[in-house]
């Protein structure tokens, strides 16, 4: 028995749909404890951060 296009493209977004469902979470933890991200916060980069934050606030 032959699938036609749209039953394979169903199968496809489900597959992806559970993949992204098991993977999101794992991806935002790595992120989380990513170094580069924490490193951006600090000396000049929070220097500047701060100084644009207290700019949109007035």
């Amino acid at each position: 028995m032959r699938a036609s296009a749209s039953h394979i493209a169903a199968l496809c977004l489900r597959c992806t749909l559970v993949a992204g469902l098991f993977l999101g979470p794992l991806v935002a933890v790595g992120v989380a404890r990513s170094e580069e991200i924490k490193i951006a916060k600090s000396g000049a980069g929070l220097v500047l951060f701060v100084s644009l934050q207290r700019q949109s606030m007035s």
